[in-house]
């Protein structure tokens, strides 16, 4: 018996076929591009996220030989944010607009000031990257679309509709339209009056691991195939990592970058750090985000050190004294700043210094960054974190991994198999199809982890004192960035 993960991401579409055992069976993957027809718009066609999971389902259906015997559910983890307008046909009526699209700082200045209490009510402040900014554009600028709209959905959900036939949208992905009422767990009445939303094109609020309906019987599968509500990418890899109970972190580094923990009441952190529902049983998690993580070191490489290898460019960094401080805000921040004017840094460079200490730095920033969520969160609950997750690429390499360490003050706990938000989308659909009582106890079988890196009482003090000028520099670098981006 199997069930299926579908990651719906930004670029691709990735299939995880997984059996009871937690193994990996199978894997499949789907690209589509990005339509950007102006700077800072960025949208997708839908329909390519339809032909994906075609493409893969067919792929799967020639690489498992029992596949369309044996799977008995399908779940998923879709891009946050990024809205699907339908007409009364339920036909879509333009363009995705996608989570990373930044056209709507207008519309989120309107939202803060009319709706005051909004942080009470989502937990979260507009930004450009939420779901209802992008509604009142629409509404705002394209009126005849706006006037034909019956239903929105995200991406994922309408991926869910395509395969069923039914419309809805679970509580993890509704947290960041920033229409829900976390407290309530329903719609926000108060927004919706607010700007003047028709109570119809919203979509029924499930529960992750819900029943959204059956496969329609046009894939060809023998047997009835359960499809399950899903949850927001960034829930979904929290789940894949084990992040199903208090007192754990995760940090995530890939482009961008994600410091997360599971919450287990509605906790307020006045808009400083994303807060939505979890994709485990009620629950929520918070979330601070580095815009450049992964990114500030690629385009480090790519500027002056094109075509090196990632490995032989930080290879003997941990060698090398920490003496240069750099600030990853090359395209602005967003936690704790939320600035988008800021800038990165490089501050104390020398003769001394080689390509390997601004590398360093590189590391050291992105992974300081990080941690003002960290703090963020240890101080609003009043606890620090005993074990941090690491996954992506700050998992990849030994001495960023100890770098982890040292500057967390925390245990590192790596994963001996690491599959992201497809993983957690599988989950959702084992515990939904009834093989597991709920999320923690099917992350006891399907989570598997491996090494754990133990912080160094020396590192960690030199990194305390590090990261205390670190701090200093948005500060006093703030004035200069804004005035450079005029």
């Amino acid at each position: 018996m199997y069930v299926l993960g579908l990651d719906l991401g930004t670029s691709s579409l990735k299939a995880l076929l997984m059996n009871k055992s937690g193994e990996v069976v199978q894997t499949a993957t789907a690209d589509y591009p990005l339509i950007t027809p102006k700077p800072g718009y960025s949208e997708q066609d839908p329909q390519e996220w339809l032909n994906a999971a075609k493409k893969v389902i067919e792929e799967l259906k020639t690489k498992v030989a029992d596949f369309e015997d044996t799977l008995e559910g399908i779940s998923f983890s879709g891009q946050m944010h990024s809205l699907v307008l339908l007409d009364e046909n339920d036909k879509v009526l333009r363009n995705a607009i996608l989570w990373n699209d930044t056209r709507t700082t207008a519309q989120c200045e309107k939202i803060m000031a009319t709706v005051k209490n909004i942080v009470d009510i989502t937990k979260n402040i507009a930004l450009e990257g939420f779901t209802l900014p992008k509604i009142l554009w629409v509404k705002e600028n394209e009126p005849e679309i706006w006037a034909k709209t019956k239903h929105f959905l995200l991406p994922k959900d309408y991926l869910a509709y395509f395969l069923t036939g039914n419309k809805s949208m679970d509580y993890s992905d509704a947290a960041g339209t920033l229409m829900l009422d976390i407290n309530k767990k329903d719609w926000s009445s108060e927004i919706r009056e607010a700007f003047e939303l028709n109570k119809e094109i919203y979509p029924k609020l499930l529960e992750s691991t819900s029943l959204v309906g059956t496969l329609k019987a046009e894939f060809g599968f023998k047997k009835e195939v359960k499809v399950f509500a899903g949850g927001a990418d960034n829930a979904c890899a929290a789940v894949g990592a084990g992040i199903v109970k208090p007192g754990i972190g995760m940090a995530s580094i890939g482009t961008s970058g994600v410091f997360a923990t599971y919450e287990d009441k509605v906790r307020s952190y006045g808009g400083k750090l994303h807060f939505f529902n979890h994709a485990a049983e009620n629950s929520h998690y918070s979330m601070g985000v580095t815009l450049s993580a992964g990114h500030s070191l690629s385009w480090f490489r790519d500027t002056f050190s094109k075509g090196e290898d990632f490995k032989n460019l930080l290879e003997g960094i941990n060698e090398l004294e920490s003496s240069l401080i750099f600030t990853p805000y090359i395209v602005g921040e967003r936690t704790p700043h939320v600035d988008s004017k800021i800038r990165g840094s490089f501050i104390g460079i020398d003769t001394t210094h080689t390509i390997k200490h601004f590398a360093k730095a590189i590391l050291e920033g992105i992974t300081f960054s990080l941690k003002d969520s960290q703090i963020i969160m240890e101080e609003a609950k009043g606890e620090k974190f005993k074990t941090i997750i690491s996954v992506g690429g700050g998992a990849k390499n030994s001495d960023w991994l100890q770098m982890q360490a040292d500057i967390f003050n925390a245990d590192i706990q790596t994963l001996t198999v690491e599959q992201g938000p497809g993983l957690g989308a599988a989950m959702l659909a084992a515990v939904g199809c009834g093989w597991f009582e709920n999320i923690a106890s099917c992350a006891e079988k399907f989570v598997s982890y491996g090494d754990i890196i133990k912080p160094n009482s020396e590192s960690v003090k030199k990194y305390e004192r590090l990261y205390a000028e670190y701090k200093k520099v948005y500060g006093n670098t703030k004035e200069i960035c804004h005035s450079l981006s005029l």
